[in-house]
């Protein structure tokens, strides 16, 4: 990979990972030692053993990298130095004039593999039901310390950070009015450039919204009752039952939050890595074991090896991790973002975010909409339900 450092240019960027490193995952894999099958017949105890097994048979035996290879090396590739950190991020403008520039942030476990099948509807929409209006210039980041990125030596590049980062990157490239989106991390990310306000940024779209009231996210968080002046609907206390539940079932973010060095065995075990990240949350395991027991709905087996696939290659399971160490922002609460906002609510995301609460974190509310499929990684998993959320949701702003 090449990642010399050339000052601030932009410099194009390039990658290869010789058959040798892919023969040895292969042997990697083939060669996991298994823990003995869950007690219960449920997914409370993570991963179920069936769907890890049936994942690192079908990765030893059938899929190929050079596939997803293929897609990623036919969009065009950069690097940029920014505040000492090279950031990889993939440009792809639209032949549309008046196109108007978008800047995509993924989140974890996730890379820029999230956005891929989102590309080409958005960037040249008259080829995918839209009009030459609903055109974008697209631009799709590595966070620091995933995929092509590179792995911070010190302390320091938290959500806010990335934030000023993404707004640099977007001077950097000449785009002068802008639109910034995410999901994940990349919601939070989104959500504090809309805090910032750096020059040039229009607008935000999210689908993960930060809506939740501080005194309720805090008390949540730390598993106590609600303060008794807190009055809810019955959605408000729906949502509030969901984020309950979020906090009892996300133990892998306290643990990239608290020891992510620890967590050196994602580095040497590909089966290790790939049965933490798919237990990101409830929905999602459970369209990844139904993928993996030949019922795909949103994700194939190949989509989700993709992913996996990137983070061992570029070895970057516990420098990702440290992202969550870093944080100090609210991941859930409202943070603030005076800015026009769109808010798109996945039926399968980690809560439903009540019209309510999201009209007051999000005070220049432009856009907002409950769809009646798709979960936690909309833009992968429901990419053309996505493209017209982000269509609908920045129209007004171009």
């Amino acid at each position: 990979m090449s990642t010399t450092s050339e000052g601030t240019a932009v410099r194009p960027f390039a990658f290869e990972f010789p058959d040798s490193e892919l023969d040895e995952l292969r042997q990697r894999v083939r060669a996991a030692r298994w823990p003995e099958k869950e007690t219960v017949s449920d997914q409370s105890q993570g991963t179920p053993l069936a769907t890890i097994q049936e994942l690192a048979r079908y990765w030893a035996e059938e899929y190929d990298w050079r596939n997803i290879e293929a897609k990623l090396k036919a969009l065009p590739h950069f690097v940029t130095e920014i505040d000492g950190l090279d950031i990889h991020f993939i440009h792809v403008r639209s032949r549309h004039e008046n196109a108007l520039p978008l800047i995509v942030t993924h989140g974890w476990p996730g890379s820029v593999i999230e956005q891929l099948k989102i590309v080409e509807p958005l960037t040249d929409p008259t080829a995918h039901g839209g009009d030459a209006s609903d055109a974008f210039h697209l631009v799709i980041p590595s966070m620091p310390g995933y995929g092509f990125s590179g792995k911070p030596t010190a302390p320091g590049w938290n959500p806010e950070r990335i934030a000023r980062a993404w707004a640099e990157l977007m001077k950097r490239l000449d785009y002068t009015k802008y639109v910034a989106q995410g999901g994940d991390w990349g919601a939070v990310i989104t959500d504090l450039m809309g805090v910032q306000e750096p020059e040039g940024l229009l607008g935000i779209h999210t689908n993960m919204p930060g809506v939740i009231p501080p005194a309720i996210e805090q008390a949540v968080a730390a598993g106590n009752p609600l303060p008794s002046d807190v009055v809810l609907t019955d959605e408000e206390q729906a949502t509030v039952e969901q984020l309950d539940f979020v906090y009892r079932h996300v133990y892998y973010a306290y643990m990239m939050g608290s020891r992510p060095q620890t967590l050196t065995g994602l580095a040497d075990s590909p089966v290790g890595l790939a049965a933490f990240m798919v237990d990101h949350d409830a929905a999602s395991l459970d369209l990844i074991s139904r993928a993996f027991a030949g019922e795909p709905t949103g994700l194939t087996r190949d989509d989700v090896l993709d992913n996996i696939t990137l983070f061992w290659l570029t070895n970057t399971a516990v420098s990702a991790a440290r992202l969550y160490a870093e944080n100090r922002t609210p991941f859930f609460g409202a943070k603030g973002v005076k800015l026009p906002a769109a808010v798109s609510v996945f039926p399968d995301e980690l809560y439903q975010s009540p019209k309510t609460w999201t009209q007051k974190a999000y005070p220049n509310l432009i856009h907002y909409n409950k769809l009646d499929k798709g979960g936690h990684f909309a833009a992968w998993e429901q990419p053309e339900l996505f493209v017209n959320e982000v269509r609908n949701g920045f129209r007004t702003l171009r």
